[in-house]
């Protein structure tokens, strides 16, 4: 239950931001929240995260179907008790959910969180999967670590 709480909360979050952001801004329009830091920028990304691969959306709608269809599955194998796995696949779902609502419905990822240190704008979405994946790594590097001293 947790992995899809998860998911729901993470992709109704991503959603609201992006209403928001679609009806206060348009596409190009920046407002410093810290100057020099960090920008609200909407921009419309044909690509992956960072602009990878722009307008090969064909790749990832089912790039996001499969890692939907994966965490599926996965959520049958996963013990109930290891919850943060679950909570991890819960933000790695919502925000592969979240950006294939854009894809599909919009034709291009909404982005608008805007670190001036950085040079690529990003959005909620892209946040949840990464820390979901970080999680992830942290996991399987602790079970594997497990699984040697076991040995």
């Amino acid at each position: 239950m947790l992995i899809w709480i998860t998911i729901g909360v993470i992709w109704a979050i991503d959603r609201v931001l992006k209403v928001l952001i679609q009806g206060n801004f348009v596409v190009g329009e920046s407002v410093p929240v810290i100057p020099d830091f960090f920008h609200l920028t909407y921009v419309l990304n044909p690509g992956a995260a960072f602009g990878l691969l722009p307008g090969r959306t064909w790749i990832f709608i089912p790039a996001a179907v499969i890692v939907c269809a994966g965490i599926i599955y996965a959520q049958f194998k996963i013990p109930r008790q290891e919850w943060l796995m679950r909570l991890t696949l819960g933000l790695i779902g919502g925000g592969a959910l979240g950006n294939l609502y854009d894809r599909l419905f919009i034709g291009k990822v909404v982005d608008y969180l805007d670190f001036q240190i950085w040079p690529f704008v990003f959005n909620f979405a892209d946040s949840a999967i990464v820390v979901g994946v970080g999680l992830l790594m942290i996991l399987m590097l602790f079970e594997d670590r497990k699984e040697r001293k076991a040995e």
